[in-house]
C-alpha cells in the first residue's frame, strides 16, 4: 500500500507541478514552491517507513527521470542499503560511480595461502569477486548486507539475536542441502558486564561462516593464530574447531579471576572483623562471580552440545576427531571446577551473612547489658520520686538525702555491670575448656 502511495504521489507532485507552471499568474514562484515542498514532505516521510527492499521495488518501476527524482529523496543513511538491493545498470544510473558499502559493519573472508589464512576485508561488491575463501565471518552486519552476501554464496544468513530464541535441539541441525546450522553462545567477560553472546555458524559448500553482533576475545585470538601460525587450518571444520577450543580456554582463564576473587574475598572475610557495609560489598563481589560461573557453566555446556553433534554428523576427519575428544575432555575437568566453586561460594556468602549476624548480635548484646543495669536503677528512680521518700528524709537536707541516694544508684548500677561482665567471662572461659576437652 506504501509503495502505491509513493507512485500516486510522485505523479500528483509531476501533475501539480505541470499545472501550476503553466498557469500565469501572480506570485507563481510562491505557490510552486508551497506546493513542491508538501508533496516532498509527505514523500521523505514514507521513504523513512519503508523498508530498503522496498524502495528499491518501486525504484525499479519507475522510469528513469522519476527513479533520479525519488532517489534524491532518500537520505545518505539509506542510500548504501538500497544501492544493494537495485540492479547494477540502475544502481549507476541513480548514484554513479558510487558503490554500496558495508557502513559500520566488519565482515572479512578468509583465503588459505601457503597453509596461512589471508584477511581480506569486505567493503564493496568487488571485494567477493574471485574470492577463495574457506572462511566468512559477519560482525554487525545489517539484514540488507546479510541478504546479499547469503545471494552471492547460495545461502541465508539469519540474525544471530533471533536465531539463538530457538529451542535448544533446533539450534544445531543439518539442512536438506547438508548445510550444517550451528547456533553457539561463547562468552564475553568484561568486569562488570559479563553475558553471553549468540553467534550463527553455517558450514555451506566447504565454507565457515559466522555472524555475529558482538566483537568477541576468542575470534580476535584465533585470527591472529591463524593468520601468522603456519599449518595452522586445513579447512573450514578446523577453524570451527578451533573456536569452540578457543573459548574453552577463555572460559577456563574466566575461572582462574574467579579463583582469584573468592581467594582475595576468603582472606578478608576470616581475617576478622568487619563492619557490615564491608560484608554488603563482599556480598555484591561474591554474586557478580556466581553469575560469571553459571554463565562460564552454560557455555562450556553449550559447546559440549555443538562438539557431540558434530561428531554424530561424522562429517570430522580422524585427526578433527581426536581434537573433538580432547576439547571435550578439558570440559569436563571445567565443569568439576565450575562445581567445586559453587560450593566455595556457598561456604564464603554463608560465612559472610554469619559475620552480619555476630554483628547484630554484639549490639543486641550492649543493648542487653544495659537494659540490666538500668533497670534497677529505673526502679530506685521512680522509688526516689515517691512521696514516702521524702517522708523517709525529712530529718535531712535535701541535698544530703538526695546526693545519697545518686550515690547509691551509682555503686548499684556499677555493681550490677562487673556481675554481668564476670557472668560473660565466666560463660566463655567455660566454652574454651569444653573445646579443649573435646579436642
Amino acid at each position: 500500500m506504501s509503495r502505491e502511495r509513493m507512485i500516486e504521489l510522485l505523479n500528483k507532485h509531476r501533475l501539480v507541478e505541470d499545472l501550476v507552471h503553466n498557469q500565469h499568474q501572480p506570485r507563481q514562484a510562491l505557490v510552486e514552491t508551497i506546493v513542491a515542498r508538501q508533496h516532498l514532505a509527505e514523500l521523505h516521510n514514507l521513504l523513512m517507513k519503508l523498508p530498503a527492499d522496498d524502495i528499491a521495488r518501486v525504484l525499479e518501476s519507475l522510469s528513469g527521470e522519476e527513479a533520479v527524482r525519488l532517489w534524491t529523496q532518500v537520505t545518505p543513511e539509506r542510500q548504501s542499503d538500497i544501492l544493494w538491493e537495485v540492479s547494477d545498470h540502475l544502481g549507476e544510473q541513480l548514484a554513479g560511480a558510487q558503490e554500496p558499502g558495508f557502513s559500520d559493519s566488519q565482515m572479512n573472508a578468509y583465503e588459505l595461502v601457503a597453509g596461512r589464512l589471508r584477511q581480506v576485508s569486505i567493503r564493496r561488491r568487488r571485494d567477493l569477486e574471485g574470492l577463495h575463501t574457506i572462511w566468512v565471518d559477519l560482525l554487525n552486519a545489517t539484514k540488507t548486507e546479510r541478504t546479499y552476501i547469503g545471494k552471492h554464496f547460495g545461502l541465508v544468513l539469519p540474525d544471530p539475536g533471533e536465531a539463538t530464541d530457538l529451542e535448544v535441539s533446533s539450534r544445531f541441525h543439518v539442512e536438506e542441502d547438508q548445510d550444517i546450522h550451528l547456533h553457539s553462545n561463547f562468552l564475553l567477560d568484561r568486569e562488570g558486564d559479563s553475558r553471553s553472546v549468540p553467534v550463527v555458524f553455517i558450514q555451506h559448500q566447504g565454507i565457515l561462516f559466522s555472524v555475529r553482533n558482538e566483537e568477541l576475545p576468542v575470534f580476535r585470538l584465533l585470527r591472529r593464530r591463524a593468520t601468522t601460525l603456519p599449518d595452522y587450518a586445513s579447512d573450514c571444520k578446523d577453524l570451527l574447531l578451533d573456536l569452540y577450543g578457543t573459548d574453552v580456554e577463555y572460559s577456563a582463564d574466566s575461572l582462574e579471576d574467579i579463583y582469584a576473587t573468592l581467594g582475595k574475598v576468603g582472606r578478608q572475610v576470616l581475617s576478622g572483623d568487619i563492619s557490615d557495609d564491608e560484608a554488603a560489598a563482599i556480598l555484591a563481589d561474591i554474586a557478580e562471580e556466581e553469575d560469571l560461573n553459571g554463565r562460564i557453566r552454560n557455555n562450556i555446556l553449550d559447546t559440549q552440545r555443538a562438539l557431540s553433534f558434530l561428531m554424530r554428523c561424522k562429517i570430522l576427519t580422524p585427526p578433527q576427531r581426536d581434537d573433538a575428544q580432547q576439547i571435550l575432555r578439558d570440559i569436563e575437568s571445567l565443569n568439576s571446577h565450575t562445581a567445586f566453586l559453587f560450593d566455595k561460594i556457598n561456604f564464603l556468602m554463608d560465612a559472610t551473612i554469619g559475620v552480619i549476624n555476630i554483628n547484630q548480635n554484639k549490639r543486641l548484646s550492649r543493648m542487653t547489658v544495659f537494659g540490666v543495669v538500668f533497670m534497677p536503677l529505673n526502679i530506685l528512680a521512680g522509688i526516689g520520686g515517691m512521696s514516702e521518700f521524702s517522708m523517709m528524709t525529712a530529718g535531712l537536707a535535701w541535698p544530703v538525702a538526695y546526693g545519697a541516694f545518686v550515690v547509691a544508684m551509682m555503686l548499684l548500677g556499677w555493681s550490677t555491670y562487673v556481675a554481668v561482665r564476670h557472668f560473660e567471662n565466666r560463660k566463655v572461659v567455660s566454652a574454651a575448656r569444653a573445646e579443649r576437652g573435646r579436642s
